[in-house]
């Protein structure tokens, strides 16, 4: 007899399969929230590759719980199955952790092992999603449904916990950890692993106290084999016999006209899953997408605190834990005071529109985001802007051009990048000073940006061309450059990061630092530099630093090349409100009515074909990301519109569903399965040979 608690009906062994689910969903949401930098920052690749990775993981993960089921049903049994494939869980998260470490070989060792660990992640936690809840639920005595109706809320709550702590701690590990010169990847993909095999451990240590069922085969296994056989035995004989009213009747020859009912039942609900990918391409966007937004947007919260892009994910977890109760509780009781008849149907159709909301708010941020992007040059074009260093206005003239028609006051930050043409050719140009004017020649690049400095010496104006980097860093953090005017060799050092600039006008790399006020130490041989006060470094920003001598001491000059992130994080909540919304209505009222709606041995399929639409769902975000190229507002706009429209077909859909009553479900399988027993005697009067086939429909299936 299996030991309680404390006196109670609950099993001891739930406690070692709540704790497991709980590392577990550390472990995998932990990992997940940090993939998209991971890509965008470590692996280099650009913003769709790193979107259409991220959403083709997503998908392996709601591909593979079939498989795990498979297994699980009908070969291994739950348990074995969830020690195989956690097992294949770890290897997977220790591959993927050292694929992180820089010091492992090339970027190509990097992507293969990023990838090959993936894979083994993607198999381990979609195998073993199906087996964990119910081999809880397989723990409890069938006289203590209240107390396992309990366990599956502690079980869900346990989810959501591990969720939302480890898109909370992770960020911070990969963030506030410096490691290898760098965001520490390593170590924010080393605790999910860490985690992970804790929940090995655990699970393993529990074994003794469990209650294992052997495989018993499986559903969906069954249904497949009884609509292919159905589909085959209706191509083959509907010439002759075209006598069926069902197209699924053609399979009575083999299975039981129970199984035949109950199937149908279930297709009647499938048929509605068609619409759904679509809600889940939107949903699952919030790792990658919205992910991507956020680190062009200012994430500090005065001077309390700042939040990492990756870290707004939690808000979904957190809404989801407050709306719950508040949907259960206040707003549907209100509707139904209101006497308006909201069928789960609808309540989902409804999801759908706040999701596309969701998506329509992200649009409003993402044009206002964008405002303080640089846009790059077109074919044919390069950007151009001008320092002047010399001590007073300078005149620039270029032929055929009429660009800089003013004079350019001297350290006057430019307003913006001007667009001139490139033609790969040298472009000759007049610069006046004092009313001595010299000439400049330099090749401009197309797609390119440069800066040009302007700076005086004994024959006059000389000048000076660097190329720039334009785009936003990847992380959101700010990057800067130092340009030494000194006729002496200056160091400086802002924490981690060292710049070394050579005498006469040299131009340091951009390098990454930490938003935040900046007095940093320098040196250089005549002592005249110990101290630059930089000041508020912002997020999303590019700046360059003049290093300039006033008053006996070398100060910095702040030129602003990319302007900061002008729209704060907080501007993303409303989007994650909606989208939460849309979740609570969509999803949680989605599974309520599927399950209602066919019997109760067929709730593994109609697992298996709600995980798929999850899975098919982040398969339309891989080919929109991949192919469509579009500016991310109007990508946001098309998902939105797609939705809606997804939405008014769904809607069509669900008004010619007429709702079938739970309890004349059972009262339907009970008569099926009555008249079976009656057919079966009368066949063994009549014939004994048919044995086998009476063994075949009478086969027993797992719920």
């Amino acid at each position: 007899m299996a030991k309680k608690l404390c006196g109670t009906n609950y099993p001891v062994s739930i406690c070692f399969i709540v704790v497991n689910e709980f590392c577990e969903r550390f472990s995998y949401y932990g990992m997940k929230a940090v993939l998209t930098l991971y890509f965008l920052t470590y692996l280099r690749w650009d913003k769709d590759l790193s979107t259409a990775v991220y959403h083709a993981f997503s998908s392996l993960c709601y591909f593979t719980p079939i498989l795990g089921a498979l297994i699980a049903d009908s070969w291994l049994g739950k348990y074995k199955t969830i020690i195989y494939l956690s097992i294949v869980y770890v290897i997977g998260h220790v591959v993927k952790s050292v694929g992180a470490i820089p010091t492992v070989g090339s970027s190509d060792v990097h992507i293969a092992l990023s990838v090959v660990g993936l894979i083994l992640i993607a198999f381990g936690t979609g195998g073993i999603k199906p087996c964990v809840a119910a081999f809880g639920g397989d723990q409890f005595d069938e006289e203590h449904g209240s107390e396992r109706q309990k366990f599956f809320s502690i079980f869900y709550m346990s989810i959501n916990a591990g969720s939302l702590l480890s898109t909370v701690i992770t960020p911070i590990l990969r963030s506030d950890v410096q490691c290898f010169g760098g965001d520490c990847y390593a170590l924010a993909f080393g605790v999910p692993a860490a985690l992970m095999i804790v929940a090995l451990v655990v699970f393993t240590v529990g074994s003794g106290m469990y209650k294992m069922s052997p495989p018993q085969g499986n559903i969906l296994l069954e249904v497949c084999n009884c609509i292919g056989f159905a589909i085959k035995n209706r191509w083959k004989r509907s010439k002759y016999d075209s006598q069926k009213k069902h197209w699924l009747d053609w399979a009575e020859e083999k299975y039981s006209k129970r199984l035949i009912q109950e199937i149908k039942m279930v297709l009647r609900v499938l048929v509605l899953y068609i619409p759904l990918p679509m809600f889940w391409a939107l949903f699952d966007q919030q790792g990658s997408r919205w992910t991507l937004q956020s680190t062009r947007m200012n994430m500090a919260f005065g001077d309390f605190f700042t939040i990492e892009p990756d870290q707004m994910q939690m808000l979904n977890a957190l809404l989801i834990l407050l709306f719950v109760p508040i949907f259960d509780l206040i707003i549907y009781p209100l509707i139904g005071l209101c006497k308006i008849n909201v069928t789960p149907l609808r309540k989902m159709a409804v999801g759908m529109i706040f999701a596309a909301l969701a998506f329509g708010a992200a649009t409003l941020v993402e044009i206002d985001v964008v405002k303080s992007v640089v846009d790059p040059a077109p074919a044919g074009k390069c950007l151009l802007q001008v320092f002047n260093l010399a001590e007073g206005d300078v005149s620039l003239m270029i032929p055929s051009s009429d660009l800089f028609k003013e004079p350019i006051p001297n350290l006057r930050d430019p307003a913006q990048y001007e667009t001139l043409p490139a033609s790969g050719e040298d472009l000759q140009f007049q610069v006046t000073f004092n009313g001595k004017t010299s000439e400049c020649n330099h090749t401009f690049l197309q797609r390119e940006a440069y800066s040009l400095i302007l700076y005086p010496d004994a024959a006059g104006i000389q000048c000076n061309v660097v190329s720039d980097y334009i785009k936003k860093n990847d992380n959101g953090k700010p990057l800067l450059r130092f340009l030494n005017t000194q006729p002496e060799a200056i160091n400086i050092t802002i924490g981690e990061v060292s710049f070394y600039l050579p005498s006469d006008y040299s131009m340091s790399p951009n390098e990454t630092v930490n938003r935040g006020e900046y007095l940093v130490s320098c040196s250089s041989p005549s002592g005249k530099c110990s101290k630059l006060n930089l000041g508020l470094l912002d997020f999303g920003a590019s700046y360059t630093f003049i290093l300039m001598e006033a008053s006996g001491q070398i100060v910095a000059h702040r030129m602003e090349d990319v302007k900061a992130n002008s729209v704060h994080i907080a501007w993303q909540i409303p989007q994650y409100v909606l989208l939460t919304i849309g979740e609570v209505m969509f999803s949680i009222t989605g599974l309520e009515f599927s399950y209602s709606q066919a019997p109760a041995n067929m709730k593994s399929v109609l697992q298996a074909g709600w995980l798929l639409t999850v899975a098919f769902g982040n398969v339309i975000v891989l080919i929109v990301a991949e192919g469509a190229g579009l500016e991310q507002w109007k990508e946001f706009l098309l998902f939105a519109g797609l939705l809606l429209g997804v939405c008014i077909i769904f809607s069509i859909m669900a008004n010619f569903y007429t709702y079938v009553d739970p309890d004349q479900l059972d009262k339907t399988r009970m008569e099926y399965s009555g008249r079976e027993e009656d057919d079966d005697d009368e066949d063994h009067v009549k014939k004994k040979s048919n044995d086998v086939n009476l063994n075949k429909r009478g086969k027993s299936t797992r719920l």
